[in-house]
């Protein structure tokens, strides 16, 4: 008869295989997960395709709360988003640990490829808040701009400091921009949280000729109202 000891004991090689398995396989979600994201970043449309259909969540993330979508957009990874907003299941807006979209990231940086492709797709282009187009105007990306207004997007939209994309354009000396604002028919005298109207932050920054251009169309807009 064998001791009672030995009857219950654990056989030592599947303690050991059961153990070595477990911290193998805890990397290697890990590792996978990353992968996922890398690929995201660096334009690799095939290897997210593939990882997705393999089971991996289409909306992952990483630990600043940015999406597949969202990283893709950021870095003007164009055939990553193409290849993701046909996934079923993709929020299309979904907002990072900042509170930015995809579309608000893109819009920002002056990716108009990429814009087109999430406006395509049915993302969210004129909401509440911070929005692609103060985002656009902000920076003085043209191109994207006229893509927003010619999707619908409000053009006297506003922050949470009540500051509009006219303002932006004309503070940060983006004349461009301001003349499509200003052909989209802008509200010329809107105020800011500090009181500031586009005219009087144009002037302020030093940007004369934007102003010129305000004080023209508020004129113009004067005379044709008076006819």
């Amino acid at each position: 008869m064998k001791p009672v000891a030995r009857i219950f004991r654990p056989p030592y090689r599947t303690l050991l295989t059961l153990f070595v398995g477990l911290q193998l396989s805890m990397p290697l979600a890990a590792a996978s997960l990353d992968d996922l994201l890398n690929a995201a970043k660096m334009g690799d449309a095939a290897a997210v395709t593939r990882m997705v259909s393999q089971g991996m969540d289409i909306n992952s993330t990483d630990q600043n709360g940015n999406s597949l979508l969202i990283l893709a957009a950021r870095e003007d990874q164009a055939r990553v988003v193409e290849a993701l907003v046909k996934q079923r299941g993709i929020k299309l807006n979904a907002r990072n640990g900042a509170g930015d979209s995809a579309l608000m990231l893109a819009s920002l940086k002056g990716y108009s490829d990429v814009v087109q492709l999430l406006l395509a797709a049915g993302a969210d282009y004129d909401h509440d808040g911070w929005n692609p187009l103060l985002y656009a105007a902000f920076e003085g990306r043209l191109a994207v701009v006229e893509q927003l207004l010619a999707k619908g997007a409000n053009p006297n939209a506003k922050a949470p400091n009540h500051t509009t994309p006219l303002m932006f354009a004309a503070r940060n000396g983006h004349e461009e921009v301001v003349v499509r604002l200003l052909k989209a028919g802008v509200d010329l005298d809107s105020k800011n949280d500090q009181n500031e109207t586009a005219e009087s932050w144009a002037l302020k920054n030093r940007n004369t000729d934007i102003a010129g251009l305000i004080q023209a169309s508020r004129k113009a807009r004067g005379a044709g109202a008076g006819k």
